[in-house]
This record gives structure tokens, C-alpha cells and sequence, in this order.
């Protein structure tokens, strides 16, 4: 097992049905173009809802006479609901399929975060973000399960890593739109721009709800784009990967999941993570601004350079290691160099080029450390275990979204920087190249 982490073995076929090579290359290429562009829309879709926030703090604080800390606060109750409703949902989507699961949360997700336009006090502002985090809960755990169903082990990292472009193609797409939203929409039909900023972006979520039944199958089986031949060769690629993942959602899954310490070292890589990828979108408007940066739109312009270059960097990344069958130097190399970019940030150096180019070195290894992370914890929660293991290692990891935009709102309001912040995310990232290898090295637990 450790081996086909640290170097992941070529997948076994059973020569008397096995595709040649390049059928084999014909044949995944044909599956991720099927699911993969559709997952990637919807991801990007989702982590613009759950940060768009970032952008209409630069109004919305103003309007509603809202602190950093009542912000941060309020950031981080998304995470509430996210955090409580993961487990259930992914057990949900082994039970139900994927189709009739995310069809139900996209359709939720996106009518909550239209009704974010509706946020005048602290406690709607608490609620709604309770509700989307709630009804957006299962979204990713889910599609890192569903990915398993159509691509072996050694494939998993070049798919996640445009799955996960989806973060940086939010930050573009967010970028792009948002500053001109929030400028030029405001007085339109009498709302504020930042009310327009949560309809417009919003919205997309519940279209693609009505779409998600004719683009989506549960299993490979039930592809009518792929032929007999086809459905038979992907069975047998996905047999001799040595993974097993029976779908199975039984109560006895998810205790030996709660059993199993590699969950919880997982979980913490995954909290070091998003800890400082998250805040790093949250507060990136605000950083840039603190470069001395002041129009609005020219903050969120500013916002899509470290984006496209953390989406570019990432799936370069995350390739070369299918490529090299590599995953823990890989890992170590994003999070060891991302927690050295991030003490950088604190040297207040007077050049923005310098700066800006900081931020994008964060941002570009942070995201890429996911996929290449991601690649790891269905290799080693096999069976019945896998279904509510990626939930929980995915859940328990995003109570950092509770802790950290909350922690960091408090920093900043108290000393008036980012500095502290920064030294604390970075100080993240290092311990969770530890805690990788730590996970690695264990021994695969008994009941699994």
C-alpha cells in the first residue's frame, strides 16, 4: 500500500480482455471528457458561491455596518452546516446515486445563495451562510467518490487536478465579474451592487441543477455513450487497480472508518489545506489592497493573476505526478514551498509585481497540494470504508473553514494586520507534509 502512494504501481489487466494502450488512453479519455467538464462547471459555480463574499465585504461591511470580526464570523458559519451534513450526503449518494444527489444540492445551494441578497443583521447573515453550507454539504466528498467509480488509482491525480482548477477558475471568473457587479449594477432596480453580486452568481447553480439528470450516470454500467466492449475493458482496469469500492453504506462502514487512525491524519492535511487555501481567497481582495491597491474593480482584476497561474501550476503539477507515480514529494514540495511564500508575504516588500508574484506562489502550490493529496485516501480506505471515509476525512478537515476565517477576522481586527495570520498558515502547511507521511506509513487498519 505505502508503495503505491509514494509510487503508485502500474495498474494490472488481465491480458485476454485488456484494451492496448492506447485504447486503454482512448478509453479514459472518452469517460473524463464525458463527466469531467460538467463536475469542473459545477465547481466552479460552488466555491464562487461559498467565497463570493470575499468581494462583497468591500460594500456589504459598509452597508450593514458589519466589523471584520462579525465578517469572519459569518464566513466561517458556512462551515457549520458543511461540516455537519458531509458524512450524510456521501452516504446518501452511495445509496441514492449521483444524479438524484447532486441534483438535490445544486438546486439548494444555489437558492440559498440568492438569498443572500436578502442579509440587513448579523444573525440573517449568520443563517443564511448556515443554509448554503448545509445544502452545499457532500458536493466535493461526493465527487471524490464518483470519481472513483470511473478512474483507477494511478489516474486519479491529472483528473482531480482540473476538478480542482475549478478553485483557481472561481478566482478568475470571481475576479472578472465581480468588481463590475458590484460597481456598475448598484442602483439597479434599487438594490446595492453587492445584492446584485449574490443573484447573479447565484443563479447558475440553479440552472445547472435541471441539467445534472441528462449529464450524469451513477456507474459505468449505466453509461449509454460507452459501448459493451468499453463498459467491460473500464470494469476490469478498475478490478486490477487492487482498490476495492463496493458502494456499500452500512453503519459498520463508518465505524471502522472512525476506527481507522489514518482518518484522522487525513484530516488534518486536509484542515492544514484549506485552512490556507480558503483565506487566502477570502482575504486575498483585502490583501491587495493593503499592496496599496484602491479601486475596487482594479482589486478584483488584480485577484485573477495569482488565480490563472494556481490553475495553470496546478494541473502541471498534479500530472507530473501520475507521470512519476509520485505523491508524497510532490505533496511536500507544494506545502513546504507554499508555507515559505506565505512568511514572505509578511516582509511587506515595496514592490507590487514582487508581492502580487508572492500571492500567486501561495495560491498556485496551495491548490496544487489538493489533487495530488486527494490522490492518496481512496487507496487506502477500501470496501465499505470508502464511501464514509472520504466524507469524514473531508468533513472533519473543514472545520477549518469554522476556525480560520473567524481566527483570522479576529487577528486582523486586533492588530490591524495580516501578518500573525500568515505565520500561522504557513506553520499549517509544514505540519501537514508531516502529517502525510505519518498517514502513509501506517499500517492499513485491520477492519478496512
Amino acid at each position: 500500500m505505502e508503495k503505491m502512494i509514494g509510487s503508485t504501481a502500474a495498474v494490472p489487466v488481465t491480458t485476454a480482455a485488456a484494451p492496448t494502450a492506447g485504447a486503454d488512453e482512448l478509453l479514459f479519455r472518452k469517460v473524463a471528457w464525458r463527466i469531467v467538464p460538467f463536475l469542473f462547471v459545477c465547481y466552479v459555480v460552488s466555491y464562487l458561491d461559498r467565497t463570493n463574499i470575499g468581494f462583497a465585504q468591500l460594500q456589504m461591511k459598509h452597508d450593514l455596518g458589519f466589523s471584520d470580526a462579525i465578517y469572519g464570523l459569518g464566513a466561517a458559519t458556512f462551515f457549520v452546516g458543511y461540516v455537519l451534513f458531509e458524512v450524510p450526503s456521501n452516504l446518501l449518494l452511495a445509496k441514492f446515486g449521483a444524479r438524484r444527489t447532486f441534483t438535490r444540492i445544486l438546486l439548494l445551494w444555489g437558492l440559498a445563495s440568492v438569498g443572500m441578497l436578502f442579509v440587513s443583521t448579523p444573525r440573517n447573515f449568520y443563517v443564511l451562510r448556515f443554509l448554503l453550507g448545509v445544502f452545499e454539504a457532500g458536493f466535493f466528498p461526493g465527487v471524490v467518490l464518483y470519481l472513483t467509480y470511473w478512474f483507477p488509482p494511478n489516474r486519479r491525480a491529472g483528473v482531480l487536478s482540473v476538478f480542482f482548477a475549478g478553485l483557481t477558475g472561481a478566482g478568475v471568473c470571481g475576479g472578472l465579474a465581480s468588481g463590475w457587479i458590484m460597481r456598475d449594477m448598484s442602483g439597479v432596480l434599487g438594490l446595492l451592487g453587492w445584492q446584485w453580486l449574490f443573484i447573479i452568481e447565484g443563479s447558475p447553480a440553479v440552472l445547472l441543477a435541471f441539467v445534472a439528470p441528462f449529464c450524469l450516470v451513477d456507474k459505468p454500467r449505466d453509461a449509454n455513450w460507452l459501448t459493451t466492449h468499453e463498459k467491460q475493458c473500464l470494469e476490469l482496469l478498475l478490478a486490477g487497480s487492487g482498490e476495492v469500492n463496493s458502494g456499500a453504506h452500512d453503519s459498520s462502514g463508518l465505524l471502522a472508518v472512525l476506527r481507522n487512525p489514518r482518518v484522522y491524519l487525513f484530516a488534518f492535511v486536509h484542515f492544514a489545506l484549506t485552512c490556507a487555501t480558503l483565506n487566502l481567497v477570502l482575504w486575498m481582495p483585502l490583501m491587495i489592497r493593503d499592496f496599496g491597491i484602491v479601486d475596487v474593480v482594479a482589486i478584483s482584476l488584480y485577484t485573477v493573476v495569482p488565480n490563472a497561474i494556481g490553475a495553470i501550476g496546478m494541473i502541471l503539477i498534479a500530472r507530473h505526478s501520475d507521470r512519476a507515480r509520485d505523491r508524497r514529494k510532490h505533496f511536500w514540495f507544494c506545502v513546504f514551498g507554499g508555507a515559505a511564500a506565505l512568511a514572505a508575504l509578511t516582509l511587506h516588500l515595496p514592490s507590487f509585481p514582487v508581492m502580487l508574484a508572492l500571492l500567486s506562489i501561495c495560491t498556485t502550490l496551495g491548490f496544487a497540494a489538493f489533487p495530488v493529496f486527494w490522490a492518496v485516501p481512496p487507496t487506502c480506505l477500501p470496501g465499505k470504508t470508502t464511501a464514509p471515509g472520504i466524507a469524514a476525512i473531508s468533513s472533519i478537515g473543514m472545520t477549518s473553514g469554522i476556525v480560520g476565517p473567524w481566527l483570522i477576522g479576529q487577528i486582523r481586527t486586533t492588530t490591524g494586520s495580516m501578518d500573525l495570520a500568515l505565520y500561522l498558515l504557513a506553520a499549517l502547511l509544514f505540519l501537514s507534509g508531516i502529517a502525510l507521511q505519518l498517514g502513509v506509513r501506517l499500517k492499513a487498519d485491520q477492519s478496512d
